[in-house]
Formats: structure tokens, C-alpha cells, sequence
């Protein structure tokens, strides 16, 4: 059952007849909904502040994973050279010559994996220094570059949001979903290549499989050589990783800036709501008190006027805020 506004008979017949009359009587009802609507125009864009704030802070957790993985694999990168700077200082290490190595291998297990398409790739990069061809992490969208730019130049908060305002969520999500499909691609790309250097790496240091290969206790220069050109290999794999994963973090990083700012804008319209709801109560207050005095004109245009600016401020906070 709907709750309905009682005007008592005493009012009533204090009230002018006529439109004038009406529109009196009708003022404490109209700004009572404006009011209403107010406080529940406030209590969402407060929800909106809340969910964005806990969107942010989801997105922030997802950046520091990211960032973990970076440091970890440029760390494996630096072990990886650290042992390569060991190996060349303690032993003399040659450029790999993938013909002698398949020539070593010939007739033992092993020449299968290097007959494999793994194994013919892997020698191919150990060759080469070189890693495989990679899809290029260059972003499309000008706007994000500029963003991520602003960001590793250390410029300001209000500059970076500056820069940020004109990219849209869906662009930066495009971006992350794009930036995420090299990691897989390139992922993919080396997994064969991987395994195929993993075999070789163990069995080459296997010590029977080194002596059917070199001899007895004999030194295995070949061995050596692949070891040094895997280690290469490795830091280069892992710094190539280790890239992609930073622009993986900053993009999520520009998430967690792009979040904060919709919330601080959320809670902002949430304030300036609510002030307007306070005005519009405060109408339904006087334009009470207004059917009740004398001097109903002015009392009732003091209401209007509370309630009109109450109107025209949530307007321009909807529209413009």
C-alpha cells in the first residue's frame, strides 16, 4: 500500500484557491521525490565509487604479479650470464658448430632429437645467438604508448591522468588481451625449442653418454661449447620474457590509475548529490512551514528557489561532473 502526504483541513483552507493554491500544495510532494531521487542518485554513484576501488585494487594485485615475474626472470638472466662469465673465464669456450655437434651425435640417441623440429630449431638459435622471431609488443593504440611513456618518464600524477583521460577501458582491456596472446604465442614458439636443448643438455653431461661420444675421461670441447651457447640462449629468453611481462604489469598498472580516477570521480558525484538532496529537503521543509504562515508568497518562493537550485545542480553534476 503506497504511503500519500496528508494536507490537514486546516491547511487546507489556509491554502489559496485556484492554480496558485495548487501549485502550493503541491510543492512539498514534488521536492520530497526531487529529494528522494537525489539520495538515490548519491548511494549509487557512492556503489559505483566502492566497486571501483576494489576493481582497482584486483587490478593492482594482478600488476605485482606481474612484476614478480619480471624480477625473477631477469634475475634468471643474470645467473645465466654470471655462469656463462665463469665458463669463459675458466675454460676456453668457442662458438658452437652445430656441424661438429651433430657429427658427435651421430649414431647415439641424441641424433633423433637433433633430426626433431625442435632439435633443428635449437641449433639453428644456438648457431645464431639469436633467438626465434617474435611478434612485435609495439602498442596500437597511440594514446596507451604515450600513457605508459608518461609513466617511465616519472611525470605526474595529474599529468598521466591528463594523458590517460582520453583512453577508454575497453582499449586498455584490448591491449592487455592483445599483450597476452604474445606471451602465449612466443611461448609456444620455444616450447619445442626447449625441449629439445633440456634432452640435449642432460644427456651431453650424462658421464656415459659423454664417454661413448668423446671417450674415456676425455675432455668434451663440444660439450662446453653447447653449454656456453645454451646459456646465452637462456639469458636471452629470459630477458625477452622478462619485457613482456613489464608491459603486461604497466598496462594493468594504467588500469589501476584509470579505476582510482573513476572512483574519485563516482565519489565526488555521490557528494554533490547529496548536497543537492539536502537542498531539496530543505524546500520540502519551508514550502511545509510556507502553507502554514502568512507570508505564503515569500516563504513559498524561497522554497522554489531551494528546490530549482537543487534541480539545476543535479543537472550539472549528472551532465557534467
Amino acid at each position: 500500500m503506497s504511503a500519500k502526504i496528508h494536507i490537514s483541513d486546516e491547511l487546507k483552507a489556509d491554502i489559496p484557491a485556484g492554480k496558485w493554491g495548487k501549485v502550493l500544495a503541491a510543492t512539498p510532494i514534488v521536492m520530497t521525490v526531487i529529494a528522494t531521487l537525489l539520495a538515490g542518485l548519491s548511494s549509487g554513484e557512492m556503489t559505483r565509487a566502492q566497486y571501483d576501488r576494489a576493481l582497482a585494487a584486483q587490478q593492482q594485485s594482478k600488476a605485482g604479479d606481474q612484476w614478480n615475474y619480471f624480477q625473477a626472470k631477469r634475475l634468471r638472466a643474470a645467473l645465466q650470464r654470471n655462469t656463462l662469465d665463469l665458463l669463459h673465464g675458466t675454460t676456453g669456450v668457442r662458438p658452437l658448430d652445430a656441424s661438429a655437434l651433430a657429427a658427435r651425435l651421430a649414431g647415439t640417441p641424441l641424433q633423433a632429437v637433433l633430426e626433431s623440429g625442435g632439435g633443428r630449431q635449437a641449433l639453428d638459435c644456438l648457431a645464431r645467438g639469436t633467438l626465434p622471431p617474435a611478434e612485435s609488443g609495439a602498442l596500437a593504440d597511440p594514446a596507451i604508448a604515450a600513457a605508459l611513456a608518461a609513466v617511465d618518464e616519472g611525470q605526474t600524477d595529474a599529468e598521466i591522468a591528463r594523458i590517460l583521460a582520453p583512453v577508454k577501458p575497453a582499449d586498455l582491456t584490448a591491449a592487455l588481451r592483445a599483450a597476452n596472446a604474445r606471451v602465449r604465442t612466443f611461448d609456444a614458439t620455444l616450447r619445442p625449442i626447449n625441449q629439445a636443448l633440456d634432452t640435449l643438455e642432460r644427456e651431453l653431461t650424462r658421464p656415459p653418454v659423454r664417454s661413448a661420444i668423446s671417450g674415456p675421461d676425455a675432455a668434451d670441447p663440444v660439450a662446453r661449447d653447447f653449454i656456453s651457447a645454451r646459456l646465452t640462449y637462456s639469458a636471452q629468453r629470459y630477458d625477452a620474457e622478462s619485457r613482456q611481462n613489464q608491459v603486461i604489469a604497466q598496462l594493468y598498472e594504467l588500469q589501476v590509475r584509470q579505476s582510482n580516477a573513476s572512483a574519485e570521480r563516482h565519489h565526488e558525484r555521490s557528494q554533490r548529490f547529496f548536497y543537492g538532496m539536502l537542498a531539496a529537503q530543505m524546500a520540502v521543509i519551508i514550502s511545509t512551514f510556507s502553507m502554514a504562515a502568512r507570508k505564503k508568497n515569500f516563504l513559498w518562493a524561497l522554497a522554489a528557489t531551494a528546490g530549482t537550485a537543487a534541480v539545476a545542480f543535479a543537472l550539472y553534476v549528472y551532465l557534467y561532473v
